[in-house]
């Protein structure tokens, strides 16, 4: 998102669709102009940040499918989550990452893991999930950790994304905002 956010921003590109080409296939970037033209993103370091571009971008992702998960390979799970009280542990079919889901979404966010325990895991990284709080406008709350590729956790500056699962074609449209924080120039 923060890739197709710069080239659609910086004029390096003119259409409103980028194709990337990943180890996944082609993941596809489309500009959505939004319907006030100004975004704040509440909760997060940059809540007095706004974007003046006025669009949403929108990722087409693969489905990934989910499989139980062999009790032998989550020994540790207790262990990194401090011992948050889980309700399910599943794995992601294609690489083995643990899908683990907690009592409550503030769970989620409250937790501070054990990023040497989440190295000793199956699969590339840890995604926890939660219900989120009644009332608060959302379904549900997420982090992602993958130490083992050396990204402690995906962005914990947070944010708020609109996801839409195409059950046909098997794929995931996941649609959000992204601003620009910093700008700056190397010299050589």
């Amino acid at each position: 998102m923060a890739a197709a956010h710069f080239l659609f921003t910086s004029g390096l590109v003119e259409s409103n669709v980028i194709e990337f080409l990943t180890l996944s296939g082609i993941l596809t970037a489309k500009r959505v102009p939004a319907a006030n033209g100004h975004v704040k993103l509440n909760g997060s370091k940059f809540s007095n940040v706004v974007a003046k571009e006025g669009f949403s971008i929108e990722l087409d992702l693969p489905a990934t499918s989910v499989i139980e998960c062999d009790p032998t390979e989550i020994p540790s799970i207790p262990r990194t989550l401090n011992g948050a009280s889980m309700i399910n542990i599943k794995k992601t079919a294609s690489c083995g990452d643990l899908l683990v889901e907690l009592s409550s979404g503030q769970t989620v966010a409250d937790l501070e893991p054990q990023f040497d325990e989440i190295r000793k895991c199956a699969g590339r990284g840890v995604l926890l999930t939660g219900a989120a709080p009644r009332g608060s406008g959302f379904d549900f709350y997420s982090r992602l950790f993958c130490p083992k590729l050396g990204v402690n956790e995906a962005s914990p500056r947070g944010g708020m994304l609109e996801v839409h699962l195409n059950e046909e074609n098997q794929r995931v449209q996941i649609r959000g905002k992204a601003v620009t924080v910093m700008e700056g120039s190397l010299f050589a």
